[in-house]
């Protein structure tokens, strides 16, 4: 029989595992040769028990249509992708620099500003920001850390190097799926685990929970964790289940906690009241308190604003940390760090067009159709133009949206997105672009994932991977090679 990588053909793009001899890269060598020792019915066998692992598992994602709300089982592809040890000690330390620089400089927002003083960002960018928050100027949460998990999508060009596409600062999702394929991956090839120098990934939970505990403004021994959730409805519901199970942790949602007399916050129990130390919410700011924002949410706890102000309990992340996920913010980046670490960034941000500017207005306008439009505070792949894949229709929208609310757009080159083999059919691969999504935990330390989930574009020459646009996924190896 055929091996299975000498059918593959290899895209114009920088493939992750094969090079452009058609030669597996270093780090990929002992899986594909173990995927090429297998025949096509065994290989389709091991797909089989990854499908119903995850339903046996119940691991899924909701989608928002019109319709209604959609349980979907994950989608996940067996083929892993595989990074150099060495390649990824870099991006780490890229990461946690620039995890560093965004919370000083949410930090100096809420306070004194020099940021902005000193020329540069300009102050019309935060004035006129969707998720600047008036509500937590003057706070000082501990360590001055206001984004305490972020999740930051990297993507690599075609010379195979890590760019920075954006950071999720808010409530960022899927780290869940992170630790599920990796169980799942475990099950279905065994076998490389044995032999190969895969790095951990199971110690996040832990290290979530030891960031979430250094928090806790009463120092006693085991500080009250919850995790607050939307409820079940939520897309992410499996993911808020899930890290509140592995961590120990209780899963609440805003009707089982309450802010009394004294400014505390308390979680209903069988036993009476217990005090509260440490909120991991994975509500949206507008939602978490009727009393300083929507008064017609029924998602949050009244007062709990108060609470956290008073410094009677930690919020993670705070509330006001999403000023600085914004992709208008996004382009400034690089400067944030040289201002606050006097450094160079490690990771570098792809090229960025600001519609604000009106001679990068003027651009964006003239190339809407080599261009890929984002608006500043959209997720999930939503309100996107992506420009050769675009109509004349959409196009001439969008230069409408621009012109009308030009501070709410930006605008980055059509990337060349690495790719992967993906197993697309019973015995076939085929390139499919995919990103990543590293998580990193910053408290009184920090700590970032050994890679993080990858997301792919599973249609044949698409770039967008978010599942909720079709995308799937597929485990991260970070592999240690001889000599490093």
């Amino acid at each position: 029989m055929e091996k299975l990588t000498s059918q593959y053909q290899s895209s114009v793009f920088f493939d992750e595992l094969i090079d452009d001899q058609g030669a597996a890269r270093p780090p990929a060598q002992q899986l594909l040769g173990y995927l090429d020792s297998l025949s096509e019915d065994e290989l389709e066998k091991r797909r089989l028990a990854a499908e119903a692992t995850i339903q046996e598992m119940g691991i899924s994602f909701t989608v928002y249509t019109e319709e209604g709300n959609i349980d979907r089982a994950w989608p996940f592809d067996i083929v892993p992708r595989t990074i150099e040890a060495s390649d990824w000690k870099i991006a780490e330390a890229g990461l946690k620099q620039r995890l560093k620089a965004l919370n000083l400089f949410i930090n100096d927002l809420y306070h004194d500003q020099n940021v902005i003083k000193d020329g540069i960002i300009p102050e019309h960018i935060i004035k006129d920001s969707k998720n600047f928050r008036p509500e937590c100027v003057g706070v000082s949460p501990a360590y001055g850390v206001w984004a305490h998990i972020c999740g930051t999508d990297l993507v690599r060009d075609e010379n195979g190097d890590f760019f920075v596409l954006e950071d999720n600062l808010r409530v960022p999702s899927g780290v869940s799926y992170m630790l599920e394929n990796r169980a799942i991956t475990k099950r279905v090839l065994p076998e490389l685990f044995e032999n190969e120098s895969i790095l951990p990934v199971d110690s996040y939970t832990s290290q979530l929970f030891d960031t979430l505990a250094a928090l806790s403004p009463r120092d006693i021994e085991n500080p009250e964790i919850v995790v607050l959730t939307p409820g079940i409805y939520n897309s992410a519901y499996f993911e808020h289940a899930f890290l509140a199970q592995q961590m120990g942790a209780e899963l609440v949602e805003g009707s089982d906690l309450f802010v009394d007399s004294d400014d505390c916050v308390y979680m209903k129990t069988i036993d009476g009241p217990e005090r509260v130390d440490v909120i991991y919410r994975r509500i949206d700011d507008l939602f978490i308190d009727p009393e300083a924002f929507d008064p017609e949410s029924v998602l949050g706890v009244a007062g709990l604003m108060r609470a956290w102000r008073a410094g009677n309990v930690a919020l993670a992340n705070a509330p006001g940390a999403g000023v600085a996920d914004d992709k208008v913010v996004y382009a400034y980046v690089p400067d944030i760090i040289r201002y606050f670490l006097k450094e160079e960034p490690i990771l570098k941000n792809v090229e960025t067009f600001l519609c604000d500017d009106p001679e990068q207005r003027a651009y964006v306008l003239d190339n809407l159709d080599k261009l890929v439009v984002k608006p500043a505070n959209e997720s999930g792949g939503y309100g996107m133009l992506v420009g050769p894949h675009s109509t004349k229709k959409e196009q001439l929208l969008f230069a409408e949206l621009i012109t009308k609310n030009p501070r709410n757009y930006i605008a980055q080159p059509t990337l060349k997105l690495s790719t992967a083999p993906t197993l697309i059919s019973k015995g076939v691969l085929e390139p499919r672009h995919l990103d990543l999504r590293p998580f990193i935990l910053q408290a009184k330390d920090t700590y970032v994932t050994t890679g993080g989930l990858t997301r792919v574009a599973m249609k044949k020459g698409s770039l967008v991977v978010n599942s909720s646009q079709g995308g799937g996924s597929k485990d991260t190896w970070i592999v240690e090679t001889k000599g490093q």
